[in-house]
Protein backbone atom coordinates (compact mmCIF):
# COMPACT_ATOMS: atom_id res chain seq x y z
CA UNK A 1 0.00 0.00 0.00
CA UNK A 2 1.62 3.24 -1.04
CA UNK A 3 -1.18 5.68 0.33
CA UNK A 4 -2.08 6.55 3.75
CA UNK A 5 -4.99 5.38 5.15
CA UNK A 6 -5.88 7.37 8.14
CA UNK A 7 -3.05 6.34 10.93
CA UNK A 8 -2.11 3.39 9.39
CA UNK A 9 0.61 3.17 6.35
CA UNK A 10 1.37 -0.61 4.60
CA UNK A 11 -0.56 -2.21 7.34
CA UNK A 12 1.71 -0.79 10.14
CA UNK A 13 0.05 1.74 13.18
CA UNK A 14 2.30 4.45 13.37
CA UNK A 15 0.89 5.00 17.05
CA UNK A 16 3.64 2.84 18.65
CA UNK A 17 6.84 3.30 20.27
CA UNK A 18 9.72 1.25 20.14
CA UNK A 19 12.76 0.91 22.93
CA UNK A 20 15.71 1.83 21.93
CA UNK A 21 17.58 -1.16 23.12
CA UNK A 22 15.50 -2.93 19.74
CA UNK A 23 12.74 -4.87 21.79
CA UNK A 24 9.69 -4.90 20.07
CA UNK A 25 7.43 -5.89 22.99
CA UNK A 26 5.12 -3.02 24.15
CA UNK A 27 4.19 -4.37 27.04
CA UNK A 28 5.07 -3.14 30.68
CA UNK A 29 7.33 -5.18 32.16
CA UNK A 30 7.21 -5.89 35.93
CA UNK A 31 9.54 -3.00 36.49
CA UNK A 32 6.54 -0.81 35.04
CA UNK A 33 8.57 0.29 31.40
CA UNK A 34 8.68 -1.59 28.16
CA UNK A 35 11.20 -4.27 27.64
CA UNK A 36 11.90 -4.11 31.50
CA UNK A 37 14.22 -0.87 30.80
CA UNK A 38 13.66 3.05 32.91
CA UNK A 39 11.10 5.03 31.10
CA UNK A 40 14.11 7.26 30.28
CA UNK A 41 15.10 4.40 27.70
CA UNK A 42 11.99 4.07 25.81
CA UNK A 43 12.00 6.27 22.38
CA UNK A 44 8.97 8.15 21.14
CA UNK A 45 7.85 7.72 17.75
CA UNK A 46 8.49 4.68 15.46
CA UNK A 47 11.57 2.54 14.37
CA UNK A 48 13.17 1.68 10.66
CA UNK A 49 9.97 1.04 8.13
CA UNK A 50 9.42 -2.58 8.56
CA UNK A 51 9.25 -4.32 4.94
CA UNK A 52 9.87 -2.54 1.28
CA UNK A 53 9.90 0.86 1.27
CA UNK A 54 6.53 2.38 0.13
CA UNK A 55 5.97 4.41 -3.57
CA UNK A 56 5.94 8.05 -1.85
CA UNK A 57 7.67 11.00 -3.00
CA UNK A 58 6.98 12.56 0.45
CA UNK A 59 9.35 10.15 2.39
CA UNK A 60 12.55 10.63 3.72
CA UNK A 61 14.88 7.72 2.77
CA UNK A 62 16.91 8.24 6.02
CA UNK A 63 13.93 8.14 8.14
CA UNK A 64 12.56 4.93 6.74
CA UNK A 65 16.08 3.20 7.44
CA UNK A 66 16.78 4.38 10.42
CA UNK A 67 13.37 5.30 12.14
CA UNK A 68 11.40 8.59 12.92
CA UNK A 69 11.79 9.66 16.83
CA UNK A 70 10.33 13.51 15.72
CA UNK A 71 7.77 15.09 17.54
CA UNK A 72 4.95 14.94 15.18
CA UNK A 73 1.63 13.70 14.49
CA UNK A 74 1.27 9.95 13.43
CA UNK A 75 0.42 10.73 9.83
CA UNK A 76 3.86 12.56 8.87
CA UNK A 77 5.98 9.81 10.12
CA UNK A 78 8.74 9.40 7.48
CA UNK A 79 7.75 12.51 5.98
CA UNK A 80 10.21 15.15 4.97
CA UNK A 81 10.47 18.46 6.51
CA UNK A 82 9.44 19.82 3.35
CA UNK A 83 6.34 17.69 2.37
CA UNK A 84 5.68 18.74 6.33
CA UNK A 85 5.59 22.34 5.65
CA UNK A 86 3.36 22.22 1.88
CA UNK A 87 1.01 20.51 3.47
CA UNK A 88 0.72 22.64 6.65
CA UNK A 89 0.57 25.31 3.95
CA UNK A 90 -2.73 24.39 2.56
CA UNK A 91 -4.78 25.09 6.21
CA UNK A 92 -2.66 27.20 7.92
CA UNK A 93 -4.90 29.78 9.62
CA UNK A 94 -4.70 33.37 8.63
CA UNK A 95 -3.24 34.82 11.95
CA UNK A 96 0.29 35.57 12.71
CA UNK A 97 1.89 36.20 15.94
CA UNK A 98 4.91 38.42 16.91
CA UNK A 99 7.31 39.14 20.23
CA UNK A 100 9.51 41.35 20.51
CA UNK A 101 12.84 40.39 21.18
CA UNK A 102 14.65 43.37 23.07
CA UNK A 103 15.61 40.99 26.15
CA UNK A 104 16.69 37.15 24.42
CA UNK A 105 13.27 36.07 25.64
CA UNK A 106 13.36 32.52 26.39
CA UNK A 107 10.29 32.32 26.58
CA UNK A 108 9.76 32.63 22.57
CA UNK A 109 10.43 29.08 22.15
CA UNK A 110 7.06 28.32 23.52
CA UNK A 111 5.62 31.09 21.67
CA UNK A 112 6.89 29.56 18.46
CA UNK A 113 5.50 25.66 19.64
CA UNK A 114 2.28 27.26 20.35
CA UNK A 115 1.99 29.01 17.35
CA UNK A 116 2.98 25.53 15.56
CA UNK A 117 -0.17 23.62 17.70
CA UNK A 118 -2.85 26.50 16.77
CA UNK A 119 -1.45 26.76 12.80
CA UNK A 120 -0.60 29.85 12.76
CA UNK A 121 0.67 31.75 9.44
CA UNK A 122 4.17 32.49 10.69
CA UNK A 123 5.69 34.10 13.30
CA UNK A 124 7.55 37.54 13.32
CA UNK A 125 10.26 38.35 15.96
CA UNK A 126 10.94 41.89 16.39
CA UNK A 127 14.56 42.55 17.22
CA UNK A 128 17.68 40.34 17.45
CA UNK A 129 17.63 37.49 15.24
CA UNK A 130 19.28 35.58 17.95
CA UNK A 131 16.63 33.41 20.29
CA UNK A 132 16.98 30.57 22.04
CA UNK A 133 15.45 27.83 19.91
CA UNK A 134 15.40 24.61 22.92
CA UNK A 135 11.89 26.02 23.73
CA UNK A 136 10.67 25.57 20.64
CA UNK A 137 11.34 21.34 20.31
CA UNK A 138 12.43 21.75 16.79
CA UNK A 139 8.90 23.01 15.56
CA UNK A 140 10.09 25.95 13.84
CA UNK A 141 11.15 23.90 11.04
CA UNK A 142 7.43 23.63 9.98
CA UNK A 143 6.69 27.08 10.54
CA UNK A 144 7.08 30.43 8.23
CA UNK A 145 9.39 32.59 10.29
CA UNK A 146 10.16 36.21 10.04
CA UNK A 147 12.23 39.11 11.32
CA UNK A 148 11.72 42.08 11.62
CA UNK A 149 14.62 45.34 12.72
CA UNK A 150 11.46 47.30 14.81
CA UNK A 151 8.14 47.55 15.17
CA UNK A 152 7.92 50.43 12.57
CA UNK A 153 9.40 47.37 9.95
CA UNK A 154 6.30 45.02 11.81
CA UNK A 155 3.73 48.23 11.07
CA UNK A 156 4.91 48.12 7.90
CA UNK A 157 4.76 44.95 6.66
CA UNK A 158 1.06 44.50 8.74
CA UNK A 159 -0.06 46.89 6.37
CA UNK A 160 1.59 45.51 3.18
CA UNK A 161 -0.57 42.28 3.99
CA UNK A 162 -3.78 43.25 5.10
CA UNK A 163 -3.84 42.38 8.60
CA UNK A 164 -4.38 44.08 11.91
CA UNK A 165 -1.78 44.03 15.02
CA UNK A 166 -3.52 43.13 17.92
CA UNK A 167 -1.41 44.12 21.10
CA UNK A 168 -1.76 41.74 24.03
CA UNK A 169 -0.89 43.08 27.40
CA UNK A 170 -2.15 43.88 30.95
CA UNK A 171 -2.52 47.86 30.45
CA UNK A 172 -5.02 50.33 31.08
CA UNK A 173 -7.66 50.68 28.91
CA UNK A 174 -7.24 47.26 27.14
CA UNK A 175 -10.09 45.16 26.12
CA UNK A 176 -10.75 41.39 28.26
CA UNK A 177 -9.65 38.78 25.73
CA UNK A 178 -12.52 36.65 26.71
CA UNK A 179 -15.25 39.21 25.24
CA UNK A 180 -13.27 40.58 22.38
CA UNK A 181 -13.88 40.25 19.11
CA UNK A 182 -10.25 39.28 17.36
CA UNK A 183 -9.89 40.02 13.83
CA UNK A 184 -9.49 37.18 11.35
CA UNK A 185 -6.93 38.12 9.42
CA UNK A 186 -4.20 39.63 12.31
CA UNK A 187 -0.90 39.19 13.98
CA UNK A 188 -1.25 39.13 17.86
CA UNK A 189 1.85 40.86 19.31
CA UNK A 190 3.65 39.66 22.73
CA UNK A 191 6.55 41.59 24.79
CA UNK A 192 8.86 40.88 26.73
CA UNK A 193 9.08 39.02 30.65
CA UNK A 194 8.96 41.86 32.77
CA UNK A 195 8.93 45.19 31.12
CA UNK A 196 5.50 43.61 28.38
CA UNK A 197 4.79 45.22 25.27
CA UNK A 198 6.91 48.32 24.23
CA UNK A 199 4.69 51.53 24.17
CA UNK A 200 5.92 51.39 19.93
CA UNK A 201 3.67 48.41 19.88
CA UNK A 202 0.87 49.75 21.82
CA UNK A 203 0.87 52.90 20.04
CA UNK A 204 0.84 50.81 16.71
CA UNK A 205 -1.69 48.35 17.36
CA UNK A 206 -5.81 48.67 16.35
CA UNK A 207 -6.80 46.95 19.13
CA UNK A 208 -5.22 46.06 22.60
CA UNK A 209 -6.18 43.27 24.90
CA UNK A 210 -5.67 41.72 27.81
CA UNK A 211 -5.96 38.07 30.13
CA UNK A 212 -8.48 38.39 32.74
CA UNK A 213 -6.64 37.29 35.93
CA UNK A 214 -8.01 36.25 38.94
CA UNK A 215 -4.96 35.76 41.16
CA UNK A 216 -2.68 37.65 42.53
CA UNK A 217 -0.03 37.97 39.85
CA UNK A 218 -0.10 40.71 37.78
CA UNK A 219 1.13 39.14 34.24
CA UNK A 220 1.38 36.01 32.66
CA UNK A 221 4.97 35.35 30.90
CA UNK A 222 4.24 35.18 27.19
CA UNK A 223 4.49 31.64 26.66
CA UNK A 224 1.48 31.48 28.43
CA UNK A 225 -0.67 34.26 26.92
CA UNK A 226 0.12 33.38 23.16
CA UNK A 227 -1.32 30.19 24.04
CA UNK A 228 -4.10 31.61 25.36
CA UNK A 229 -4.43 34.38 22.51
CA UNK A 230 -4.13 31.59 19.82
CA UNK A 231 -6.76 29.34 21.35
CA UNK A 232 -9.37 32.49 21.86
CA UNK A 233 -8.74 32.71 18.02
CA UNK A 234 -9.69 29.70 16.91
CA UNK A 235 -12.87 29.88 19.34
CA UNK A 236 -13.87 32.57 17.30
CA UNK A 237 -12.27 31.48 13.98
CA UNK A 238 -11.58 27.88 13.02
Amino acid sequence: MSVWQGEVMSGVPLNHGSPVDGSSDPRPSAAGSPGGGRASEVAAGVGPYPGPWPDDPRLDPDLLRHGDRRNVLDRFRYWTVDAIVADLDTRRHPFHVAIENWQHDFNIGTVVRNANAFGAAGVHIVGPHRWDRRGAMSTHRYLHLHHHTDIDALSAWAASAAVEMVAVDNVPDARPLESATLPRDCVMVFGQEGPGLSSAAIAAASMVCEITQYGSTRSLNAGVASGIAMYAWVAQHA
